[in-house]
């Protein structure tokens, strides 16, 4: 997809005279929320809230797939970014486990919308926005993978089969994330201790297989 920020002029009064990419998804970003999907957007909505003429959107996005596959990529990039900086700071498998779940959990009660993205639209969205959510978790998949091979050789401790493993924790840690959204406040610190343990328990499954082999499948 195209990364092209080139601002267009849009020449209506009472409109913005440029307009980017990055204008029309912000507005978007600022029509979406908890309870509100991608999937629910006009056009001539985000149009309006980007203060744009509709038909000045076609210079920059073919239609609303493209726009939403892009706000995905967007928050995908985000909270890779936020999570990859907790597990670089971490040093141990504990607080790797601890400090990513943490800093995702934090997001979500920050009111996080392009976390809520993520969330919501790898369950409701169209079948172009659950692929671009499925790509966005695969890149999540490879860099845990990556991070628990380097903590496995550095504390000399064992890993059976690293991306299924990625696998599993990414795929539970998102899945919860979306309970939570559904969640009072008063619940969330629970919560998150619950996925904290879970997760543990799948690191402890994979270094126990790792030192048994395959035979204990």
């Amino acid at each position: 997809m195209s990364t092209n920020l080139s601002p267009v002029s849009v020449g209506t009064p009472g409109r913005k005279p440029v307009i980017s990419r990055e204008d029309i998804i912000d507005a978007a970003l600022r029509l979406v929320g908890p309870h509100r999907s991608l999937s629910t957007l006009s056009l001539r909505e985000v149009a309006r809230e980007a203060g744009i003429a509709p038909n000045s959107f076609y210079r920059q996005f073919r239609d609303m797939d493209e726009l939403a596959v892009a706000l995905i990529e967007r928050a995908g990039e985000s909270l890779r970014r936020i999570i990859g900086e907790a597990r670089q700071r971490a040093s141990v498998e504990r607080s790797v486990v601890r400090g990513s779940i943490e800093a995702f959990m934090e997001q979500l009660r920050a009111d996080d919308r392009l976390l809520h993205i993520l969330l919501r639209e790898g369950m409701v969205g169209s079948p172009a926005f659950k692929q671009a959510v499925e790509r966005q978790l695969g890149f999540f998949e490879d860099e845990l993978r990556a991070d628990l091979i380097r903590l496995a050789e550095a504390n000399k401790t064992s890993l059976f089969e690293p991306l299924i493993t990625a696998r599993a924790i990414t795929r539970l840690v998102f899945a919860m994330g979306a309970r939570l959204m559904d969640l009072p406040p008063e619940r969330h610190d629970e919560f998150t201790e619950e996925v904290v343990l879970m997760v543990r328990m799948i690191v402890t499954g994979t270094q126990t297989l790792g030192l048994t082999g395959a035979s204990a499948r």
